[in-house]
């Protein structure tokens, strides 16, 4: 068996492990789309790093972008195989990959308009939506804690780790005639106690783990901490600088976590009398998604479900689909709260209020989760005075802040309490993937002191042939 390391090597985005046994069986477990890189981002995802035609299968962990959005890519250049996943991932996928699709659309004709100018060649979606279609139709969908076949030798269980909705680790289970061995691919690894999704479930023992390491250097604040870290926000933006506070936020996930949150605050009478904006079509489709599956939540919204049937609506919130309706908020001077896409404020309609409102030192840019360091939002998390937006410079006057703690990766501390479920004498190796580089290296530490031996930073494309002891 040889594992290759296509995507999310030494950087938090585009994941994508290649499993190859000795048959030229070959299962790729994610099969992530590049985001937030600056100018490589275009050349990393059109550039396919194997023939898509050799697959045998994909098996996809959960429908973030940086996961699942090259999966019609490969189906364009030639994948006929079926892409495994659990049912509120598929749901996710149809709006998602379909979403993807339309901003490559738009993103491309706002370049090549910039290019035409120059004289310089003209860029050409990734995919598009027939692509995505055609994607769709070969997905096969999975229970999760059920084993199924992937491939002949090859075995599968989803196993819910507490990331989004419906994401799950990948644990394989692998028959080579002279040699079987089991495969823990954790995806992205959830919190603890977090608002909305339920606890990460402990995996079977493996002989091989291929661990995420977002937050391999550092720890979340507890939940409770980031409520009162995000009202304190709302008061000091709202009713003291009478500003406008933006959220940037991944439609699918944290733009859910904020609006629970914010409900809960008003139904507790904290909240100020104030307008809230999501403004996102995708997110108002993954808000309806995630109502469908309630019962993959954690037993707190169920309860609150009891006060406030909706978990996700209340009078002060209205969600925006319409593009007019979203340039009103920005030409409008009332404070109010904007959550938009996307988290790492390079794209979507997130980047528009921002250029809008950045200049202003009565407006909070409020950023609740991981950006990429040359995306917009990591220049800003970062402290840059000045940034590029739109062609524009722009000074960064408005006030910037951080909550690390409503990721919905876990910290290094939640990552090991994950892994106590596997014995480390009985791990062969371990590769960590889905991290900086730094990072990598300070979780690496932790690893062995907490008993793994052989653990590996994989470089990208990089092959490896595990000995499973």
């Amino acid at each position: 068996m040889k594992l290759k390391f296509l995507g999310a090597a030494k950087t938090v985005t585009g994941s994508k492990t290649l499993v190859e046994l000795w048959d030229n069986t070959r299962v790729l477990l994610d099969c992530g789309m590049y985001q937030g890189l600056g100018k490589d981002t275009y050349t990393l995802n059109s550039e396919t790093p194997i023939d898509p035609k050799t697959l045998s299968a994909i098996v996809l962990s959960h429908a973030h972008i940086d996961h699942s959005g090259l999966i019609p890519k490969f189906v364009k250049d030639g994948f006929e195989g079926k892409i495994f996943a659990t049912e509120a991932t598929f749901a996710l996928c149809e709006i998602m990959l379909q979403d993807s699709a339309f901003i490559q659309q738009a993103d491309v004709r706002y370049s090549n308009k910039r290019k035409n100018r120059t004289g310089a060649a003209a860029y050409e979606p990734i995919y598009n939506n027939s692509d995505v279609e055609q994607a769709l139709s070969q997905f096969e969908i999975i229970k999760e804690n059920e084993k199924f076949k992937v491939a002949e030798g090859v075995e599968a269980t989803f196993i819910p780790n507490g990331h989004i909705l419906g994401s799950a680790a990948i644990y394989l289970e692998i028959d080579e005639i002279k040699e079987q061995s089991t495969i823990l691919y954790t995806g992205d690894i959830g919190r603890y106690n977090t608002a909305l999704i339920k606890d990460p479930e402990c995996p079977p023992q493996a002989d091989i783990v291929i661990c995420e390491s977002t937050y391999g250097d550092r720890l979340h604040d507890r939940t409770l901490d980031a409520e009162q870290e995000l009202l304190s926000a709302v008061i000091h933006t709202i009713q003291e600088k009478k500003g406008k506070l933006i959220i940037p936020a991944f439609s699918l996930g944290r733009t859910q976590e904020i609006v629970f949150t914010l409900n809960k605050l008003d139904l507790y009478g904290l909240l100020p009398n104030v307008k809230i904006f999501v403004d996102s079509p995708l997110a108002v489709d993954a808000t309806q998604i995630t109502k469908y599956f309630s019962h993959l939540l954690n037993p707190e919204v169920k309860r609150f479900i009891a006060s406030r049937p909706d978990p996700f609506g209340f009078n002060k919130l209205k969600y925006v689909k319409k593009k007019e309706d979203s340039q009103k908020i920005n030409d409008s001077k009332e404070p109010c709260i904007i959550i938009s896409a996307s988290g790492m404020a390079d794209a979507g309609r997130v980047k528009h209020h921002i250029y809008h409102a950045i200049e202003n030192p009565k407006n909070t840019i409020l950023f609740v989760g991981y950006a990429e360091p040359l995306s917009l939002g990591g220049k800003l998390q970062n402290g840059d005075q000045t940034v590029t937006i739109f062609g524009d410079e722009k000074k960064v006057l408005a006030e910037i802040k951080v909550i690390s703690s409503m990721s919905a990766h876990g910290d290094f501390k939640e990552m090991m309490d994950y892994l106590k479920c596997q014995n480390p004498e009985k791990v062969s190796a371990m590769y960590l993937v889905h991290g900086e580089y730094k990072v990598q290296k300070a979780f690496h530490k932790k690893l062995k002191n907490l008993g793994f031996q052989k653990v590996f930073i994989p470089n990208l494309e990089e092959t490896f042939v595990p000995t499973i002891h």
